[in-house]
């Protein structure tokens, strides 16, 4: 087992993503130092504890973004640190309280614990495509957006996409630490994170997922990623040395009644909404890094199938 004997932190793991992270990296033999908000609340912590190999090397800590030093009994001694905590919240109230801050002084706590740590080897943080998307550029079917494409505060700001505008701060602010205090840092771009869920609640991207299958809230495209992709894929990027810079996870813009088409071959008896959507120019999305990385990307029935299954055994599908 590659991580045999080595410790490495995941923070935000009772998150989506993390809580998948958390799994896969107790599979390879790591032992994980877990940061999650609250230990006492049991959806937080108790899919946590009955993941395999837990009892033997999984240790909780209770951290706070928006705390100083929050985050250094959990650093303290590990290779690598998966920074993944970030608020993902649709309709924020107060997006500077609610998103803003909590994404960017919560990823600058991490840094900093992390560049007093000399046992640190590899800071992997979660960013999102929506950092990579928000800008000017023109887009269109021979529009290929990839990893040095970047999301424009301004311009977020702007169109009021908060939850845009937190990610692509907070990964600013990342790079600028990071470079600042010789932090060895890699960035993973996923983008509309989807499959079967480990946490006992809905997250936010699931209940969108929902919402798309009940006709409630349609986007005019999606981009789907497996969430055992990109736990996977933070993986790679701290075992393999020669990992750099961003990784943008995933393949290509699809139209909602191309997913509901999908869907519907998949589960005749699913009541999906007929909806025809104008007739929006999709584009392309490379993301030869992350294959040349060594990311296999599930197909989009698979996950869609595994996704779907896992609303109906959890009742989110009623």
């Amino acid at each position: 087992m590659s991580g045999a004997g080595k410790v490495v932190c995941v923070t935000g793991a009772s998150g989506y993503i993390a809580s998948w992270l958390v799994k896969l990296l107790l599979q390879r033999g790591y032992t994980v130092k877990a940061t999650v908000r609250n230990l006492s609340d049991p959806n937080k912590v108790a899919h946590l504890k009955g993941l395999e190999g837990a009892e033997e090397r999984l240790q909780l800590f209770e951290a706070n973004l928006i705390k100083d030093g929050s985050f250094d009994s959990a650093v303290h001694g590990c290779e690598g640190v998966f920074h993944t905590a970030s608020p993902a919240v649709a309709a924020a109230t107060d997006p500077q309280v609610e998103l803003i801050e909590p994404a960017v002084k919560g990823t600058l706590n991490v840094l900093k614990s992390c560049s007093k740590e000399p046992s640190v080897k590899r800071v992997v943080v979660t960013s999102s495509i929506v950092a990579v998307l928000f800008n000017r550029r023109p887009r269109g079917p021979d529009a290929v957006v990839d990893e040095t494409w970047f999301s424009d505060p301004v311009f977020c700001e702007e169109i009021k996409q908060w939850y845009c505008l937190s990610k692509t701060l907070a990964e600013e602010a990342a790079w600028k630490f990071s470079k600042e205090n010789g932090i060895n840092l890699v960035v993973i771009n996923p983008g509309y994170v989807i499959g079967p869920l480990l946490q006992p609640t809905l997250n936010s991207t699931s209940k969108e997922f929902v919402d798309l299958i009940k006709g409630k809230e349609i986007y005019p495209y999606y981009v789907f990623d497996d969430v055992r992709d990109v736990a996977q894929a933070h993986i790679l990027a701290f075992e393999n040395p020669s990992a750099s810079d961003r990784y943008l996870l995933t393949g290509t813009a699809r139209l909602p009644e191309e997913v509901l088409e999908i869907l519907h071959k998949l589960y005749p008896s699913l009541d999906l909404p007929k909806i025809n959507t104008p007739s929006n120019p999709t584009f392309q999305l490379c993301n030869k890094r992350a294959q040349d990385l060594g990311v296999v990307f599930t197909p989009l029935e698979v996950t869609l199938k595994d996704m779907v299954e896992s609303l109906k055994e959890k009742n989110f599908l009623i």
